[in-house]
């Protein structure tokens, strides 16, 4: 199947580089980045648009762009990778909704279309019989979506725990182990590209916020937006206070927790026992999940950065190639 990539940062340029290896069988046929675009229907060699990228920071011929791509059709499968608007999530809502009316698959990492307008999003997708996949929007390459899904099927969904945040993770565990400040422990995740230079969406809780916006509204019935999701960050974290849970055999995580019966969505530090399940280091993601007849069922994996998203999407791409053979 033909693929086009809208959006050619880490995670774009992640995917083409599995789209390079032919073992995948998937052809790359079209790639936009915010100054840019290139396509051909016979296919790209994304070796080369990749190189082109870190050479000149374009990945096409400027002045061109997502729209271009569109317009052209030369696609089956749109990857939409741009930048997460955790309000409404534009432009990438609007490309999802005009991609699929027009009868083509979606697979996205964004998170602020599936947060926002997913009950429509698939709604669409269900009326022109397409697939639209987003596992890389939770939990990097950790498959909870799909495991959930699938794996869990037949089971209600008691309650949901989680490290949905790799940054906050990676903080708390330098704070604890090294007695780094919150401010130190900060920038040295700043340095290692762990946090961006602007960290407010990670450190104050809302990219945790819009996972749990996304398992609610995907896996669990509900219909909830990120106004209703109760947050508190982990700015105010002390080394004092990690110091104190140590001594008393826990430490501090900031845990996105789900009880669907109880209408109750919130993210916050969480004091949890050493020996946790939930208690995981450095970047990792973890999610705990109770059911009815599973009982416990634990995901833990990398939850950010290129190679663990592109894992995500080329999953999706291939669960989509596999259930609609091939037809766009």
């Amino acid at each position: 199947m033909r693929v086009a990539i809208i959006g050619f940062g880490a995670v774009g340029q992640g995917v083409a580089a599995v789209l390079a290896d032919p073992v995948h069988g998937f052809t790359l046929t079209g790639v936009a980045d915010s100054r840019s675009a290139i396509m051909n229907g016979d296919g790209l060699n994304p070796e080369e648009i990749l190189a082109k990228k870190k050479e000149t920071g374009l990945c096409g011929i400027e002045g061109k762009s997502a729209a271009d791509i569109l317009a052209s059709g030369v696609f089956d499968i749109l990857v939409e990778a741009s930048p997460t608007n955790a309000n409404g999530g534009e432009p990438a809502t609007s490309l999802i909704r005009s991609t699929l009316r027009s009868g083509r698959h979606v697979v996205t990492s964004n998170k602020g279309p599936i947060a926002s307008a997913y009950h429509e999003l698939k709604a669409i997708a269900d009326e022109q019989k397409v697939g639209l996949g987003y596992e890389a929007t939770v939990a990097g390459a950790v498959p909870v979506i799909n495991g959930i899904r699938h794996g869990l099927a037949g089971n209600t969904i008691r309650s949901l725990y989680g490290i949905l945040n790799g940054t906050c993770n990676y903080i708390l565990t330098r704070m604890r182990d090294e007695g780094l400040t919150y401010q130190q422990a900060l920038q040295e995740a700043r340095d290692l590209g762990y946090a961006e230079a602007d960290p407010t969406y990670d450190v104050k809780g809302i990219d945790a916020a819009i996972k749990l916006v996304i398992l609610a509204n995907t896996l669990l019935g509900m219909n909830v937006t990120l106004s209703d999701v109760d947050i508190s960050g982990i700015d105010l974290v002390t080394v004092e206070a990690l110091n104190l849970a140590e001594d008393e055999g826990s430490t501090v995580r900031l845990i996105g927790e789900i009880i669907p019966e109880r209408k109750i969505i919130r993210v916050s530090p969480r004091v949890l026992a050493l020996d946790h399940p939930l208690v995981v280091d450095g970047t990792l993601n973890a999610i705990q999940v109770c059911t009815d007849m599973a009982g416990h069922v634990t995901f833990i994996g990398r939850g950010a950065g290129a190679q663990p998203t592109a894992s995500a999407i080329l999953a999706d791409l291939i669960s989509i190639r596999d259930y609609y053979g091939g037809r766009s």
